[in-house]
């Protein structure tokens, strides 16, 4: 018996259907309609004191819940509203003008990440994307020939958003260091589905979202930042939230907290980060391995039947 069928109640759509796109939009889990009638009752009875209860801690709180999930030590992650926002801040950490201003990127990565890496060209930054001979996968020879020492970023998906394809972070990362380049990865789409650890893999910078294998619905993006690099990064794309003393409500420039509330902005999707708790507790709780496992089985079935 596959102990993983108990989960299927904990998914009210699967009592009349067949999900099967969880690529693009997971299944909401039955408790997150609890969750956000909790968020309804806290802000109807609670008021403004919800802040100081709980509500200025959620970006770091839910971002640990995340950090379960990817291998992120507590601390570590931070929630944003998308994955734009994320990459937005990690990108405004860098000067584009100077020698050392290339991004490498893959052709097949999804196009809000290369739109914002293309918008960077209007300040200098070079962008690069590694081409796809079969629409599938990216050469992983081509990609590390691409990585030199212009490159300032490399940004690339852990797995490819149209082909499921899952390139070799481990080469990736090496090569970026080696040369003195840093590495953003995109984990949305095998965060939840695929085993991975963060600080293992030794990527600089990683970011997804909730909408997908998580089962967090949209409004919950989340950021990953190398302990270690915090003091050296300043980002331009701030707020108050990243204040070391955001209620100090001081006019000049920021001073940036110490820790991953630096790479904040504004005030946080508060309910959707309601309705994201589930999705990450049922995922912690099953565990990505036996996810993993399933899916190549299921698979696996379904290609033997075709």
């Amino acid at each position: 018996m596959d102990e993983l069928l108990g989960w299927r109640k904990e998914f009210p759509i699967l009592e009349s259907s067949v999900h099967m796109i969880s690529h693009s939009l997971g299944a909401m889990p039955r408790r997150a309609s609890e969750r956000m009638q909790e968020y309804a009752q806290t802000w109807s009875t609670r008021g403004i004191r919800a802040w100081e209860e709980g509500w200025w801690e959620m970006p770091r709180a839910l971002g640990d819940l995340v950090g379960r999930i990817i291998g992120a030590a507590p601390g570590e992650v931070v929630m944003q509203q998308n994955v734009s926002t994320c990459v937005a801040t990690v990108l405004s950490c860098f000067d584009w003008a100077g020698p050392r201003n290339k991004i490498v990127s893959e052709a097949l990565n999804f196009p809000s990440n290369l739109y914002q890496c293309h918008a960077l060209e209007r300040v200098g930054a070079r962008v690069v994307t590694v081409p796809s001979d079969d629409g599938v996968s990216v050469p992983l020879d081509r990609m590390l020939a691409a990585i030199d020492g212009e490159t300032r970023l490399v940004f690339v998906s852990h797995v490819l958003f149209k082909s499921s394809y899952i390139q070799d972070l481990v080469a990736i990362v090496g090569r970026a260091h080696e040369v003195g380049a840093l590495v953003l990865a995109d984990i949305y789409q095998s965060a939840g589905t695929v085993p991975l650890d963060v600080r293992a893999l030794g990527v600089d910078f990683a970011t997804g979202g909730s909408v997908k294998w998580l089962c967090g619905g949209p409004g919950a993006g989340y950021l990953y930042v190398r302990r270690d690099l915090w003091p050296q990064l300043a980002p331009r794309f701030t707020g108050w939230m990243a204040h070391k003393q955001p209620f100090a409500f001081d006019a000049g420039a920021i001073d940036y907290a110490g820790d991953a509330f630096r790479f904040l902005n504004g005030t946080p999707a508060i309910p959707a980060l309601y309705a994201a708790r589930s999705g990450y507790e049922i995922i912690a709780e099953v565990g990505v391995a036996r996810i993993r496992e399933k899916s190549m089985r299921q698979t696996a079935r379904l290609i033997a039947l075709a």
